[in-house]
């Protein structure tokens, strides 16, 4: 069977992420991908997702589905963050090793890392410290992941992969006021201040901390490659209790010069206070990519560019909203 014919189930393919891979495997070709909303499939309920994998027998698995967030809902729900997460992987991964999935590529987070981690952030950092306590159940259940897809390689043969993205953002990113990441919630309330005319906008933290950020149509290019690597070469990086594979550009910026780069491009020209009595999170989080770099991918978005087609996006979809609502 040619490759693009293969049978491919795209976990959380309404995310950001998962609607980017659906995008570009399209986009390459591949006719046969299939997925499930929520509301069709629920990822925390074992006996529904093994009905769906004994009905549907995949050869291909992208796990881009997972409850995601930013510090504020990390910190109020993270219960949630665990459970769903741990029920998700736990439930995808062993269903499809029990109907025969060829490959699976898992996705997980920079925030596996401990807080103080050496910068830039290598696959070894891994289990070396204490997490950012603001994320840990999350960062808990990504780790949880990994080792799932180690695990079921060591003792079954799988061929189960994971990649570990720095911060996403693009089209199809959740804008909520309070629950969202960085990028989308300084584009909502840039967008909010200009048209209503503010004189400044308040900003959570110092604006200190640094970080790296990835577009998402540049991890969906990842993971594609990722997902396509020889089996032998993409063993060929890994140590026995290291096999993920870091994601990012391999640049920083503080969140000062992140606001300053979203006001421009939003086009708002009032104040930029920062609220120091706010959470900043890890004071600085920098993946090091080089092995990814090695194995034939680069990212090709710049931050600006990617930020403008964000920006687009989101205006898009409050005319729609407000469509809606009319």
């Amino acid at each position: 069977m040619n490759d693009l014919d293969a049978k491919i189930y795209v976990a959380g393919h309404r995310g950001m992420v998962g609607s980017a891979i659906v995008r570009l495997l399209k986009k390459r070709g591949y006719s046969n991908i299939i997925y499930r909303t929520h509301s069709e499939l629920d990822l925390t309920n074992q006996q529904a997702v093994r009905s769906f994998f004994q009905a549907e027998q995949p050869e291909q698995v992208y796990l881009a589905a997972a409850k995601v967030g930013g510090i504020h809902a990390n910190n109020t729900y993270p219960a949630e963050f665990i459970y769903k997460n741990l029920m998700i992987e736990v439930n995808v991964i062993h269903e499809a090793r029990l109907v025969g999935v060829k490959k699976l590529l898992f996705l997980g987070s920079s925030c596996i890392y401990p807080k103080l981690a050496p910068q830039p952030m290598a696959e070894d950092a891994l289990l070396t410290g204490a997490l950012e306590p603001t994320n840990e159940p999350y960062a808990i259940a990504k780790i949880a992941g990994i080792k799932l897809c180690e695990s079921y390689n060591r003792q079954y043969g799988t061929d189960y992969r994971s990649v570990m993205p720095t911060n996403l953002y693009g089209p199809g990113d959740n804008y909520h006021p309070e629950n969202s990441h960085v990028i989308p919630a300084l584009i909502r309330r840039f967008h909010e201040a200009k048209r209503e005319k503010k004189d400044n906008v308040v900003i959570w933290g110092s604006g200190a901390p640094r970080r790296e950020f990835l577009y998402v149509d540049d991890m969906a290019d990842a993971s594609v490659h990722v997902m396509g690597l020889d089996k032998c070469l993409y063993k060929a990086h890994a140590k026995p209790m290291c096999s993920h594979l870091n994601v990012g550009t391999g640049t920083d910026m503080t969140i000062c010069e992140l606001t300053t780069v979203i006001s421009e491009v939003i086009g708002y020209t009032g104040d930029i206070v920062f609220d120091k009595s706010k959470a900043d999170g890890a004071p600085r989080k920098l993946m090091q990519s080089d092995l990814l770099n090695r194995l034939g991918w680069k990212p090709q978005v710049c931050l600006t560019d990617g930020i403008r087609v964000t920006y687009e996006n989101f205006v898009c979809l409050m005319e729609e909203n407000n469509s809606r609502d009319q």
